[in-house]
């Protein structure tokens, strides 16, 4: 088959009408035509059709729209199918604006000029935003203690295993920008989109954690720069006891973050114009910084700096509380104590009792950066993993033990202040590479987002992982292993580690770290609250409806309020180390589900996923997935598995009290491919008796205004059910489709409308016939789809049969129960059906009895069983009624239905009484003859021919009544029996809740239909409520377990 085609437009006419969508705006009602043109209107089939923005509607004479265009085949379908050339024309002048938020420059600026096309190209709107985003605060507090701590070589697998997530992950993406027109909104859309809104709406409000809490680790970072190497003396809460430092540096963060977090959040309020033009210059922040870090290992290697580090035999000393790294000093050719000595010994006299530990070991000085030439490589190749409280120490350096020493608080020795393993580290650093959405998150701002997203993300990643990856190397070659484990530098007298290696100044990094992480901080609390605006705003989530409001220019006001209050948790937390591994796992969870997006989409073979993005492999993705669960797992797996529950939780919410969307997404299609699988699974066959459950065909009949007569059927089948098995609610229409389609439309809203309303879990299957007769044969037939079909009809009795104008009702029942029979699938008929309890209703006390008459499989006994699973009638009394004819019981009704001929003229007689009076209404209103005062029993063959030869009246209705029919021996029978049992159901179940009764069959001979009306109508007369049962004829209950 070919695989190139050419689309070749239809011209429109250069003097003609134009096309309407070419005329007509988005979002608005096309203008009408100028005075003088001709109006152009296709009439098409006179059926309005559904809104779209290429189809357009004009009145103008179709002969004149038309003419020249060689369209007359096609004129009359013209509102439904444009041209070819008209969708063109629209497809190429589509703009891709913003959508969602207005911001303050668009409300400002849209007064004074129109909406111009977005300009912005692949640098600026993708690469260098992603950039700023993905280098951050780790980079500058904490590569160098990752280094340390890890060694370059491990350090360099994590590093690389975060690298390869994130490019993964760009590469679903880009995938995913190439496939169509990328919606503005980023990575939201993106997975909504694909996976449907109830994974879209998790994994969003997800991500929205994430960019929550990644504000509050940049606030922490901003407030550790500045509390630790700025200004340490700014300190509000001061320690009290010598060991109290760090408790009184995490208060001090408390303090100064939610200052710093209510100061953001008014600027964000105030002007957030102003954070997106201040963007620029905290990415020249970061610039300058890392180009200061590679100017300064540069000058390492012909000038290394000079920075002592003292060591006490191995072990690294904290220079803030003395000058001179000697245990004596001389001054005036006079040896005195150092103020070293003062710290540990207890006078500063050359005898006084010192520290065990530094009486046996030598003080020495190194250099803690001794340059890219001095082979300090080797020693930080291997990790250095530590308990918490742990000495940093210096590995080939010599030192005497001292058993059982005592740690006594208050000596200068560097400290590790957490206990350090792999995992931990990769939860740490992970926040370091994220932020590769940025792109993304601009799309509608872009000039081309297809080309753009893909080339300007994937160029970001390579250059920070690039960046990340040397300062590994050059931080393992230039700085002193125990200077890389000194997280807060305090061996460096306070000063920043990263800043030390810096050139010209430790104060460029200090400075540039500071303003890009609160430039970080800012932009965090500017998205992250419109990121919640548009899950708000999709509607799929209800109790964030009120976050989708705001300021009259669309500022999310409430939104950015409850960021504000979850970014207070993260900074109540106040460490940075442990707010990292709870934004890891928001973030992680987000690019899994990109990658299970696209993987998804491909395995599918959905039709409209179609990328262009020619490095793109659905094995990619899956890699991606499984690698970001894998790292979920490596950081914490605790976090990981609280981060899985919430977006559980939030999953079903959203299915169970989210709005239905349709988005066309992948897991509506996965959906499609299982209930596919499991249709060719699932045996054409009858099931196993194990196996089998009531799957119910609910028969509805519908009034004029097409609305539902018994809706007590539907909830009867709610409680039946109980949510379980399959459910089709079916309903015959009378006419002909085309005539009827609307009416036939409505109908079926209604009724889906009414199962929504009782919580009927089902199908809708609505059939429009020539009459309501073959229309009940064709859903019994015909309901269902392959294994999943209906082995139970659920009715209600016809109320109505006897009524002179309702003929056919009858009829129409009992060729439905032949239906059925010869189907062999069970029916339930519920007779005073709207008297049968609601859903809301509930049954405190009373019975369901059961009358076991006939075993014709067993379904009997197994419905009282399947109500009592309901609410409405789980507190029915647990001792229910099984109210059995035991064989002594049959067998005396047997006896009794061998008549002799003078009882039989007896019963006769008076069925012939009764029916006379229950039908002395209908019978004032027929023509038929007049009775005999006596009815004739003795019948021959004779007489028997004549009556079945015997046409009706002309004039008579075609309704005969049962008082104008001969009763022969069986019919005697049957209405002795019903009396029979009619009397003794009354006697034991007249204040029953429910009464389950068999339904005996229809007549072989169609002729005694009306009999057979009549004999259930003497069975259940003076019972409230009754479910006849008829078996389907084969086993549904066994004792085999």
């Amino acid at each position: 088959m070919p695989t190139n085609f050419t689309v070749v437009p239809v011209e429109a006419r250069a003097d003609g009408c134009q096309d309407a969508a070419a005329q007509g705006t988005e979002g608005t009602e096309a203008p009408g035509p100028p005075e003088g043109e001709p109006d152009c209107q296709s009439p098409g089939d006179g059926n309005s059709r559904e809104n779209s923005p290429f189809i357009n509607h004009v009145d103008v004479e179709p002969e004149n729209c038309f003419e020249g265009k060689n369209m007359a085949l096609f004129e009359e379908e013209m509102d439904s199918n444009p041209m070819v050339s008209s969708l063109l024309n629209k497809l190429a002048n589509y703009t891709n604006l913003s959508q969602g938020v207005v911001e303050h420059e668009e409300d400002e600026d849209s007064k004074r000029r129109e909406v111009k096309s977005p300009r912005m190209g692949t640098f600026i709107g993708v690469y260098l935003p992603c950039l700023q985003n993905i280098l951050g605060v780790i980079l500058f507090l904490r590569l160098t203690w990752i280094v340390g701590a890890a060694g370059v070589l491990e350090s360099f697998l994590i590093v690389s295993m975060c690298c390869t997530c994130t490019m993964l992950t760009a590469i679903s993406m880009s995938a995913i920008a190439t496939n169509g027109v990328v919606p503005a909104g980023g990575s939201y859309y993106m997975i909504s989109r694909s996976l449907g809104p109830e994974f879209g709406g998790a994994v969003g409000l997800c991500f929205y954690l994430g960019t929550t809490f990644a504000g509050a680790m940049y606030i922490l970072g901003t407030i550790e720069i500045f509390l630790t190497y700025i200004s340490p003396s700014a300190a509000i809460i001061q320690a009290e006891t010598v060991g109290d430092e760090a408790t009184a540096m995490l208060h001090n963060m408390r303090v100064y973050g939610t200052c710093t977090l209510v100061l953001m959040a008014m600027v964000v309020f105030v002007g957030v114009k102003y954070v997106n033009k201040l963007a620029l210059v905290f990415l020249a922040c970061v610039v300058l910084s890392i180009l200061a870090i590679y100017a300064g290992v540069v000058k390492t290697a012909f000038d290394p700096p000079d920075i002592p580090v003292c060591l006490l035999g191995n072990r690294t000393l904290s220079r803030r509380g003395f000058d001179v790294c000697a245990k004596v000093h001389t001054v005036n050719n006079s040896t005195m104590p150092t103020a070293l000595w003062g710290l540990f010994c207890n006078s500063s006299m050359p005898n006084a009792t010192c520290d065990e530990y530094f009486a046996q070991n030598n003080v020495t000085e190194i250099q803690g950066i001794p340059g890219v030439a001095s082979g300090v490589l080797l020693d930080n190749l291997w990790s250095s993993y530590a308990d918490k409280g742990a000495f940093v120490e210096r590995k080939g350096t010599p030192s005497v033990p001292v058993p059982e020493e005592n740690r006594a608080s208050g000596l200068p020795y560097v400290l590790t202040d957490i206990m350090t393993y792999f995992t931990m580290l990769v939860g740490i650093y992970f926040p370091s590479v994220t932020g590769i959405m940025a792109g993304s998150n601009r799309s509608g701002d872009l000039r081309d987002a297809q080309k753009s997203i893909p080339t300007g993300t994937i160029l970001a990643i390579v250059t920070t992982s690039f960046i990340y990856l040397s300062c590994i190397v050059l931080f393992g070659a230039c700085i002193e292993g125990v200077i890389l484990r000194d997280k807060f530098g305090e061996a460096l007298q306070g000063k920043l580690v990263i800043g030390m290696l810096a050139w010209p100044s430790p104060w460029v990094i200090v400075i540039g770290s500071f303003f890009s992480t609160c430039g970080a901080g800012l932009q965090s609390l500017t998205g992250a609250p419109r990121l919640l605006q548009a899950i708000a705003r999709d509607g799929i989530v209800p109790f964030l409806q009120v976050f989708g409001h705001g300021k009259a220019n669309g500022e999310p006001t409430w939104a950015l309020l409850l960021t504000a209050l979850i970014c207070e948790t993260g900074i109540l937390i106040a460490s940075l180390d442990s707010v990292a591994p709870i934004l890891s796992m928001f973030f992680l969870m987000c690019y899994m589900f990109v990658n299970l997006a696209c993987a998804v989409q491909t395995l599918l073979r959905t039709p409209n996923w179609r990328p262009r993005f020619k490095y793109y492999h659905w094995a990619l993705s899956f890699l991606g997935m499984s690698l970001c669960l894998a790292l979920m797992f490596i950081c914490s797996w605790y976090y990981a598995l609280f981060a899985m529950l919430i977006a559980g939780c939030i999953y079903k919410y959203i299915e169970y009290r989210g709005a239905e969307k349709e988005w066309g997404d992948g897991i509506r299609g996965l959906s499609l491919n299982a209930a596919r699988f499991a249709l060719l699974r699932v045996e054409h066959g009858p099931p196993h008796t194990k196996n089998w459950r009531p799957q119910v065909l609910v028969m509805l009949s519908l009034d004029e205004e097409q609305c539902v007569k018994h809706p007590r059927l539907l909830s009867l089948t709610t409680q039946l059910k109980a949510g379980k098995g399959l459910t089709i609610v079916g309903s015959v229409l009378e006419g002909t489709y085309l005539d009827k389609h609307s009416e036939a439309q409505r109908a079926e809203e209604n009724i889906r409308a009414l199962m929504s309303a009782e919580k009927t879990k089902g199908f809708c299957q609505l059939v429009v016939s020539s009459n309501l007769r073959d229309g009940m044969s064709h859903l019994i037939q015909s309901a269902g789809l392959g294994g999943m079909k209906h082995n139970t009809v659920l009715m209600a009795w016809p109320e109505s049969w006897k009524r002179e104008d309702n003929t056919f009702s009858w009829k129409n029942f009992v060729e439905t129960v032949r239906d059925t029979t010869a189907a062999q699938q069970a029916l339930l008929v519920a007779k005073n059906v709207d008297l049968f309890p609601q859903n809301q209703e509930r049954f405190s006390d009373g019975d369901i009895d059961v009358w076991w008459v006939v075993h014709d499989g067993g379904l009997l006994m197994l419905l009282p069983f399947l109500l009592r699973q309901h609410k409405v009638e789980n507190d029915i009394s647990a001792f229910t009624y099984e109210k059995t004819l035991m064989m002594e019981q049959r067998s005396q009704m047997l006896k009794q239905m061998q008549l002799s001929k003078t009882e039989r003229e007896r019963e006769a007689q008076l069925i012939h009484d009764r029916n006379t009076a229950s039908h002395s209404v209908v019978a004032t209103r027929t023509q038929a003859p007049p009775t005999p005062d006596k009815v004739q029993m003795t019948w021959t063959k004779e007489k028997l021919a004549a009556e079945k030869f015997k046409s009706k009246e002309p004039g008579a209705s075609g309704f005969k009544d049962l008082f104008s029919l001969k009763p022969n021996q069986s019919n005697v029978r049957r209405m002795h029996t019903a009396v029979k049992l009619n009397g003794v159901v009354l006697s034991r179940s007249r204040g029953a809740q429910l009464v389950l009764l068999n339904m005996p069959g229809p007549p072989k001979n169609r002729q005694g239909d009306e009999n057979y009306m009549e004999f259930l109508e003497v069975l259940t007369e003076g019972l409230n409520r009754v479910l006849l049962v008829r078996g389907g004829g084969r086993e549904v209950v066994t004792i085999y377990s």
